[in-house]
C-alpha cells in the first residue's frame, strides 16, 4: 500500500469567463463565444476569454476585439462582466477551502494551488473535480506534482475536464522535447533570449551551462530558469493572503488622443482612481509609473522611485513628470498608470496589514 505523501494540485477552470456566461446563457453552449471590452467588435478593446469553439478558429486571449470578429464571424460577442465572475470564483475557492486538509493558495479568478497530503492524489483530484461541479456548475482540470511547477505545467495536459500527473520522474520525458516557452514563468522573449544561446527545448535548457545562463539573465534569474528547466523549486503551498505591492489603472482610447491638454486630463483621471485604489491599502508609495501605448501598436513604460510618501499631490505630481516625458507629437491610444507600495513587515506574517491615514 503506498503511504501518504504531500502533493500540490493545480486547479484551473476550464474557458472559465466563457462558462461563467454559458451558466447564465444556457443557449450559447457549443457556440463559438468570444468575452471582451463593452462587446463591440468596432471599439477599441482584446478578448478576455474565448470559448474552445472560438478559438478552433484560432481566437485568443489578448487578441484585438475587431481581429477576433473577423476570425470567427459567426460568434457570439459579450461585454466583460467583472463582478459575475469574481462571484463565481469565490464560490470556487470556497468549494477548494472545503476540501479535507486542504491548503489553498489562490492565483487568480480560475485557478488556485491546493497542497494536500494524500496516498491518491488523482483520487483527491477528481474528488475536487466533482465537488466545484456540483457547487458551481463549473468544470476544472487539475495538474498533480510534486513540485509548484510540474503542477502548473501538468494541468495543461489535463484539459480540459481532466487530471495528469508530472514528476520529477516523467518530467522530462513529457517535457523535454518541448519548446521552453511552453514552461511556466518563461515567456516569448526569455524563450527567444534562450534561443540566442542554443537553448530552444526544455531538455536543453534543464543541462544548460549555468555560468552562461547567469551572464545573460544575471546571478539570480540565470539559475532560476535552469531551475524551471528541471521542473524543480518550491513544493509549499502557501495560504498567506496576498498583499498587493501596487495598484494600477488604464484605458483604452476609442480615438487617439493627440492634444496634450486631453492626455494630461486622461492621466489625471486615471491617477485619481489609483490614488483611491491606493488610500485603501493605508500604506506609504514608495514607485511610480506610466504606461503609453502609441498609436498603431507600440508600448512603451516609465517608471521611478520616490521617497515614501502619504502625500497625495506629491504623488500625482511624480506620475505627471512621466507623462511630461512623453512625446507631444505621438497619437496615444492607451494610458496607464501605476503606485507601488511599501511592504509591511506583518504581511510576510499573513497578519492584516495597519491602516493609517492617507
Amino acid at each position: 500500500m503506498t503511504s501518504a505523501r504531500p502533493w500540490v494540485l493545480h486547479v484551473d477552470l476550464d474557458q472559465f469567463i466563457a462558462a461563467v456566461e454559458v451558466l447564465r446563457r444556457p443557449e450559447l453552449a457549443g457556440k463559438p463565444l468570444i468575452v471582451g471590452g463593452r462587446g463591440d467588435p468596432t471599439e477599441r478593446a482584446v478578448v478576455s476569454t474565448a470559448s474552445y469553439e472560438a478559438r478552433a478558429f484560432g481566437v485568443g486571449s489578448g487578441m484585438p476585439l475587431r481581429i477576433a470578429a473577423r476570425k470567427a464571424p459567426d460568434a457570439v460577442i459579450l461585454p466583460v462582466d467583472a463582478p459575475a465572475y469574481l462571484a463565481a470564483s469565490r464560490e470556487v475557492m470556497a468549494t477548494l477551502r472545503a476540501q479535507p486538509d486542504a491548503v489553498v493558495q489562490v492565483l487568480g479568478w480560475d485557478e488556485a494551488f491546493v497542497g494536500v497530503t494524500t496516498d491518491d492524489p488523482e483520487g483527491y483530484a477528481r474528488g475536487i473535480r466533482s465537488a466545484v461541479l456540483e457547487r458551481t456548475r463549473l468544470h476544472c482540470s487539475i495538474g498533480i506534482g510534486d513540485t509548484l511547477v510540474r503542477a502548473k505545467n501538468a494541468t495543461d495536459f489535463g484539459k480540459p475536464r481532466g487530471v495528469f500527473r508530472l514528476t520529477a520522474e516523467n518530467w522530462l520525458e513529457v517535457m523535454g522535447h518541448r519548446p521552453t516557452r511552453e514552461l511556466w514563468g518563461v515567456g516569448s522573449k526569455i524563450s527567444k533570449r534562450l534561443s540566442t544561446l542554443g537553448i530552444d527545448t526544455v531538455h536543453q535548457l534543464a543541462h544548460a551551462d549555468a555560468d552562461a545562463l547567469a551572464a545573460e539573465f544575471g546571478p539570480k534569474m540565470g539559475p532560476w530558469y535552469r531551475q524551471l528547466g528541471r521542473g524543480d523549486g518550491s513544493a509549499t503551498v502557501d495560504d498567506t493572503p496576498r498583499v498587493a505591492r501596487g495598484h494600477g489603472r488604464e484605458t483604452t482610447f476609442q480615438v487617439d488622443l493627440t492634444d496634450r491638454a486631453d492626455i494630461e486630463r486622461a492621466a489625471r483621471e486615471l491617477i485619481a482612481q489609483v490614488l483611491e485604489d491606493v488610500a485603501a491599502e493605508g500604506r506609504p508609495v514608495v514607485g511610480v509609473g506610466l504606461k503609453v501605448r502609441y498609436a498603431p501598436f507600440l508600448t512603451k513604460t516609465f517608471a521611478h522611485k520616490v521617497a515614501e510618501t502619504f502625500d497625495r499631490e506629491v504623488v500625482a505630481a511624480e506620475i505627471m513628470r512621466l507623462v511630461a516625458r512623453t512625446p507631444p507629437d505621438r497619437p496615444i491610444r492607451l494610458l496607464g498608470v501605476r503606485a507601488e507600495m511599501a511592504m509591511p513587515d506583518d504581511a510576510r506574517d499573513g497578519h492584516t496589514p495597519t491602516r493609517s491615514g492617507w
